[in-house]
């Protein structure tokens, strides 16, 4: 809370549009009308294809001959120009064709001539992405139900946080890693108690969130260092520092790698300290020692399928740029060197490296917070003999129950040898 207070920064830092990448005017569009026209007679009137559009040298001979690329009539949806209406040109290569009555997003530049302020940049996706949110949210609620909504009500606050103090507070220009750990720790915080309500075992699993949040940022700090990782990779990140140069990337980097691991942590620590807990329900005579051997065992498995998970989404995420390696031949010393791959690599493992710590570590704590106040097995067993011992009266009257309940099962298994 003091973090949040000393660094909200009241909104992000106004800035002048350059107009490259994501830094457009946007507006909403609709195809209107879609017409096939010879390519020829279009490249020689001079007429210019969408703005997406890259056409590979070569192709121009067959574009003219097949004579199949598409006059698109778009009109302006929203904005002060809501009903203006232009054109644009789709060669037949484009990845992306356009066609009538498509919903889409138009680029605005209003020092640019009249004809060409506005061009296509993308489709307009918010339709089936709400539809799915909606599915989402719907499976959620289904399932998990009040945990469930609950669920969703912290996935809200998260995005709050995220939005209002983690990005404008690093845009500000405070330092990303404090931003990070301070932003991070708020929505464990506010997510785990409202997912999992305010109780002992959810605070063993924010102390074990908490421990390997600091290891990660200790190592992620070293080995960014070490590696010489500048964080400044590709056009947005180069963009974000042409647009505030005070910005430190490979402390953005760092921040990147902090947020990124906290949704698996989270994952691995409630679920270490419910399994000690379950644990304790089902055997309360079993000591911490006891607890944290059957607890690592199940840590054991649960680390071999995160870190795979990991990895795996990663790599997944990295895939375009590792077929690019592949194409060039490149060995995977030479892969592994780029600092492309060297960001994925190291962010991978140190995440890797605060997952794995978190198993022993949140299931040593829940082990003992959970047997700190109950008797060990010899005073339950003198409890359970003599109807009284050093326990809570709920401790000795289960093991008077466990041990009546012993009588029949002896009996039981004497009729089953006679039978």
């Amino acid at each position: 809370m003091v973090g949040l207070a000393v660094l909200w920064p009241g909104g992000a830092p106004a800035h002048e549009r350059t107009g490259v990448g994501f830094d457009r005017q946007t507006q909403e569009a609709t195809v209107t009308k879609v017409v096939a026209v010879d390519c020829k007679s279009v490249n020689a009137s001079g007429d210019t294809p969408t703005g997406d559009t890259s056409t590979a040298e070569g192709s121009s001979a067959q574009q003219q001959a097949t004579g199949d690329c598409k006059r698109a009539t778009i009109r302006v949806d929203t904005g002060d120009d809501k009903g203006r209406t232009f054109t644009e040109i789709v060669q037949p290569d484009q990845s992306r064709q356009l066609h009538q009555g498509e919903k889409v997003v138009v680029a605005y530049e209003p020092s640019a001539p009249r004809d060409l302020q506005y061009s296509v940049t993308d489709v307009n996706r918010r339709l089936p992405m709400a539809l799915l949110a909606g599915i989402f949210a719907l499976a959620v609620v289904v399932v998990g139900r009040l945990r469930g909504v609950m669920a969703l009500v912290a996935l809200a606050v998260s995005f709050m946080v995220l939005t209002f103090f983690i990005l404008p507070a690093i845009l500000q220009g405070s330092n990303p890693l404090v931003v990070a750990v301070i932003g991070a720790s708020a929505i464990m915080l506010i997510a785990l108690y409202m997912c999992h309500g305010l109780s002992a075992r959810t605070s063993v699993a924010v102390l074990g969130t908490l421990i390997s949040l600091v290891l990660i940022g200790i190592l992620g700090s070293g080995f960014i260092g070490w590696a010489a990782l500048t964080g400044n990779t590709d056009d947005n990140t180069g963009l974000i520092h042409g647009l505030y140069p005070s910005i430190d990337m490979s402390g953005l980097l760092l921040a990147g790698v902090i947020i990124g691991s906290l949704g698996v942590l989270d994952d691995v620590t409630v679920t270490q300290t419910s399994a000690v807990w379950e644990l304790h329900a089902a055997n309360p005579t079993m000591g911490w020692r006891g607890l944290y051997r059957a607890g690592i065992r199940i840590g054991r498995d649960h680390i071999a399928s995160v870190v795979n998970t990991l990895v795996l989404a990663y790599a997944g995420a990295a895939l375009p740029l590792l077929l690019l390696f592949s194409i060039a031949q490149s060995s995977v010393g030479t892969v592994a060197n780029s600092e492309l791959v060297a960001e994925e690599i190291v962010r991978t493992l140190v995440g890797s490296i605060g997952l794995v710590a978190s198993v022993p570590v949140t299931t040593l704590l829940a082990a003992l917070m959970v047997s700190a106040d109950r008797p060990g097995t010899a005073s339950l067993a003198a409890g359970a003999a003599t109807g009284a011992g050093p326990g809570t009266p709920a401790t000795a009257g289960a093991g008077a129950g466990a041990a009546a309940q012993s009588a029949p099962a002896r009996a039981g298994k004497g009729r089953r040898r006679k039978h």
